[in-house]
Parts: structure tokens; C-alpha cells; sequence
């Protein structure tokens, strides 16, 4: 029997009784569901659709059936579910190309290019198939009067088969983004957990696989008896919500927990039936786990030593990113004693280098500089004082006033720690370099060494000279007693335009709780 081919315009779908095989669809718990989004104004057409599909599963995951009668109601529904996967599309609704408006602003409006069209239509004179094809990005086109269960069966399965190709390409595309990321902004305090999460996502995406966990055993070499505390990096799926340690992640089942012990105890990946626990060994901070969950094929040891390769080459990137984080905090841990230093030589208190510091970045971040320049900032900012190394005690631990000549020699540490500096080639200390030399130049001109004024002069400069400003006004001084706040203040304000940025001047003032809270945190 054959469907009735005698619709004159008909919408109504008649299925021949046809035996399918389910051999290639098989069920996992824990696999998930695929939306199917039926556009019809024919009632009778959404449940035959469903009466048809209702027990067929594609990779282990159920068909989830969506109903929409209007084109409007499909476009709204397209809004609020962006994974529909497939859209078994009517032509003539409301109006007599609804269907093919509803795929239009889809593709070009929307910008969905991965769910997949499939164009149903009861009267192909209204849409010609050779024309619907090349005007309008759809992946398939029926004829109802054609239509048995059979072949609406392998329309929609080959719609599956690729919208779930696009997605994996797309999570191969989102994976490599995560780790090109990541090795470009070393700066960063994440870079550890945006390559991690990369990682997560490739391997997903290599598996075909969704709910995976990225651990870092913690506190402990690389070894076959290897035992310590486990932190998660990264995550992803229905383990997103786990930030913490394996031990307080609920969603983490014991006998899973069981398996990560094994895991270190031998030192290697392998599947633990349709899950995946990878062995990532590092020099720089022990191993790291991967642990990707999913309903899949059975894997072979081609698979798991694939993978293996991958988990090694994995372990070296992140020893690289762990080397060069110490590098980075070796170099601000010796910036920031360097600057303790130097106070600490003119007998003033190393606080004073660590509430520069601090209000430089609050200054920093109103001010919206890049992230990264940020940090340099907080890091080169105690350098501002580096070159009175080279003032003569005498002049630099006077208790009274200097006298002209002597204030001289003391304008001398901008140049001094400006030549100290300026010869490194690390980024860190070029930024500290510039504040060295220009914390002293003034917004009006009238300040030293080289009398710059107004933008000429450096943001990180600008920034650092209020910081310094007003924090020595408020500090005990071997040449003067503290300032009370308000009086420092009042001084700010009075030398918006001619000391001070008046732009940073109207920011300090926006700040001024934050900075003020700095000031009690780190008393002298």
C-alpha cells in the first residue's frame, strides 16, 4: 500500500503500514533528547508526525516533538529554543508562503545556519521544488502525497545525522577558540582554567560526549602511589555547578570517585564503559584528571591510546603555562620587594608602596583601562621610588626642608629609576619604568624631570602621581607629620588641572570609599 497520492491540495498525511528496522537505534539514560519543531496547520498532521516518530530514538536520545500552527508561532518558538534540531516545515499556513518567510528570517535574520529544514507541502504548485531549493537555504523538500512512514523516517534521521555533524564541528570550532585564548594571555589569572575548559571542549567534541569535569590533583608529585586533594578547574554539562573540590561536588558519584584513585594509581587514561577518565601527568603541579561522561560507542585501545597521546601533549602545554606563571609572579613578588625596599631605606613604612598599588588599580579600573594593562599597573606602581637608591642619605633622610640644590639632586631618583628599569626587555618592568620617570610630571607642565604636560604624560604616570600623592599627604614622613584626610583632600581637588589629571581627579572622588578602605586595611 502506498500513501494516497490523490491530495488536490490536501494537507492531510496518510501513511502506508511499513515495517521499519530499530536496529540502529538504541537507548541511553543518561544520552539527550532531540527537538523536532512540526509547523503545520493541520492538526491531524502533528499527531500523525508524532504517531509515526514516537519511538524512534536517534544515538540513544528520545525525539522531543515541539507543535507550532502559525508561522509567527514557529518564529517565537525558534526565539526561546535555540537546539532544535530539525523543523518539519509546512509551505501554506496563513498565508500561501508562510513556511517559506518562517525559513527565510530563520537562516537570515536569525542566523540559525545548523537547525535543519525540511519543507512539507501539500501543494507544490505554490512552491516549486527546484525553485524553493535555490532561492531559500532549507536541506530538504517533501511532497505529503509522497510521504510514507518510511521515508518521513530517513528525512528526519538524515536531518539528525547532520545537524549533530554541525554541532560537533562547532564544538570543535568553540574548543580550539577556548585554548587559542588561552595561550595568548598568559597575563590573565584564568589562563589555566580557559585552556583547561578547551580541553573539556575538544575532547566532548572528539568522544561526541556532553557532561565532563577537569580536576587538578593538588599538592602532590606524579606517582604511582599518588594521594591528595583534588580541585576542579573547569567544568561543563550537569557538572558546571562543581567549582570546588571532587569531595564537594555531589553530582560526583562514588564509584566514580573510585575510579579517579585508580586512575592515579596506574597513571594512565582508559573508559570506564561509556565514560572517560584521562591521566594528565605535569612536572610543575602533579596531575591532572579529565573526566568526561556520555553514552557512546564502545572504544577500542586504538582509542584510549589516541587519547593518551593527546593527555601527554596536554600535560606539557600546561607545565609551559604553570612555568611561565612562576616566571611572572617571581618577577611582581621582586618588584614589589624592591619598592619595600627602597621605602624602607628613606625610613618610611612598605604600606605606602602597597596602598599606592592598591588604589592605582581602583583608579585603574574606573578609568576602564584593558584587564591586563591593569594588573601591570598594581604590579610596576611600588617601583615609583626605585631610583632613590641612588640620593645620598643625607638628602633623602633630612628631617627638615631641602634646600634648592638639594632638591635638585633629590628630582634625580625620576632619571635614576627610569635608567634602572628602562633597559629591561619584560613588559612589567618597562610600564614600571615609565612611572619611575613621569610620577612627578605635572598636568599643567610645571613638573620634572622633562616638564610634560597634559596627555604627553603617560596614564600610568597620571595615575601614579595622585596615588602618590595624596598617600604621602596622609603619611608620617621624615620631613613632615601626616596630613589629616580632609586637608589632603582639598589639596586634590585644589590642583585638578594643574597637578592632576582632572579626569582622574573626578574618578578619585567617585572611588573615594574604596580607596579610604584601603587606607584603614593597610595602616601604617
Amino acid at each position: 500500500m502506498i500513501a494516497d497520492e490523490e491530495t488536490d491540495g490536501n494537507d492531510e498525511l496518510l501513511f502506508a503500514e511499513e515495517t521499519t528496522d530499530d536496529s540502529s537505534s538504541y537507548v541511553c539514560d543518561s544520552a539527550r533528547s532531540w527537538k523536532i519543531l512540526i509547523v503545520d496547520d493541520e492538526k491531524d498532521v502533528h499527531s500523525t508526525t508524532r504517531l509515526v516518530l514516537d519511538d524512534v530514538s536517534f544515538e540513544g536520545g528520545k525525539l522531543e516533538f515541539i507543535s507550532a500552527y502559525t508561522g509567527e508561532e514557529a518564529l517565537e518558538i525558534m526565539r526561546t529554543h535555540s537546539d532544535i534540531a530539525v523543523i518539519l516545515l509546512d509551505v501554506v499556513m496563513e498565508t500561501t508562503h508562510a513556511g517559506l518567510d518562517v525559513a527565510r528570517i530563520i537562516r537570515e535574520e536569525m542566523g540559525n545556519k545548523m537547525v535543519r529544514i525540511i519543507l512539507r507541502t501539500g501543494q507544490p504548485g505554490q512552491a516549486p521544488e527546484r525553485k524553493v531549493i535555490i532561492e531559500y537555504d532549507i536541506n530538504d523538500y517533501k511532497h505529503k502525497g509522497e510521504l510514507t512512514a518510511q521515508r518521513l523516517f530517513t528525512s528526519v534521521f538524515s536531518a539528525l545525522r547532520s545537524y549533530r555533524d554541525i554541532t560537533v564541528i562547532d564544538q570543535n570550532r568553540k574548543g580550539l577558540k577556548h585554548i587559542i585564548e588561552a595561550s595568548g594571555n598568559l597575563f590573565k589569572q584564568k589562563s589555566i582554567e580557559h585552556l583547561a575548559q578547551g580541553v573539556l571542549t575538544q575532547i566532548i567534541s572528539l568522544l561526541g560526549l556532553r557532561d565532563s569535569v577537569y580536576m587538578e590533583s593538588s599538592g602532590f608529585a606524579v606517582s604511582s602511589a599518588a594521594k591528595g586533594p583534588m580541585n576542579i578547574i573547569a567544568s561543563t554539562g550537569k557538572y558546571s555547578q562543581c567549582n570546588t573540590t571532587v569531595e564537594d561536588c555531589p553530582e560526583i558519584s562514588s564509584e566514580t570517585k573510585k575510579h579517579f584513585d585508580e586512575i592515579r594509581s596506574v597513571g594512565r587514561g582508559q573508559f570506564f564503559g561509556g565514560d572517560y577518565l584521562g591521566f594528565l601527568p605535569t612536572r610543575q603541579k602533579g596531575s591532572h584528571l579529565l573526566y568526561v561522561e556520555g553514552c557512546g560507542p564502545v572504544h577500542n585501545k586504538q582509542d584510549e591510546d589516541l587519547l593518551r597521546i593527546f593527555s601527554d601533549n596536554v600535560g606539557i602545554a600546561f607545565d609551559n603555562l604553570y612555568l611561565n606563571q612562576e616566571i611572572l609572579d617571581t618577577q611582581k613578588e621582586i618588584v614589589r620587594m624592591l619598592g619595600e625596599v627602597v621605602e624602607n631605606r628613606s625610613k618610611e613604612t612598605a604600606c605606602h608602596v602597597v596602598r599606592v598599588s592598591e588604589i592605582t588599580r581602583i583608579l585603574a579600573e574606573a578609568l576602564s583601562l584593558d584587564s591586563e594593562y591593569v594588573d601591570e599597573l598594581y604590579y610596576a606602581s611600588p617601583m615609583h621610588d626605585v631610583g632613590k637608591i641612588g640620593i645620598p642619605d643625607s638628602i633623602l633622610l633630612k628631617p627638615g626642608k631641602l634646600t634648592p640644590a638639594e632638591f635638585e639632586i633629590m628630582k634625580n631618583h625620576t632619571d635614576i629609576g627610569h635608567s634602572i628599569l628602562v633597559a629591561s626587555n619584560r613588559k612589567l618592568l618597562k610600564t614600571a619604568a615609565i612611572i619611575a620617570h613621569q610620577h612627578h610630571e605635572y598636568w599643567n607642565g610645571s613638573g620634572y624631570p622633562r616638564g610634560l604636560k597634559g596627555e604627553a604624560i603617560d596614564i600610568a604616570g597620571r595615575i601614579t602621581c595622585i596615588t602618590d600623592v595624596f598617600d604621602a599627604l596622609c603619611s608620617q614622613r621624615v620631613y613632615k607629620d601626616p596630613w589629616d584626610v580632609d586637608r589632603a583632600l582639598e589639596f586634590i581637588k585644589k590642583n585638578r588641572g594643574i597637578m592632576f589629571d582632572p579626569a582622574i581627579v573626578d574618578v578619585f572622588f567617585e572611588k573615594l570609599d574604596l580607596i579610604m578602605a584601603v587606607r584603614l586595611e593597610y595602616k601604617d
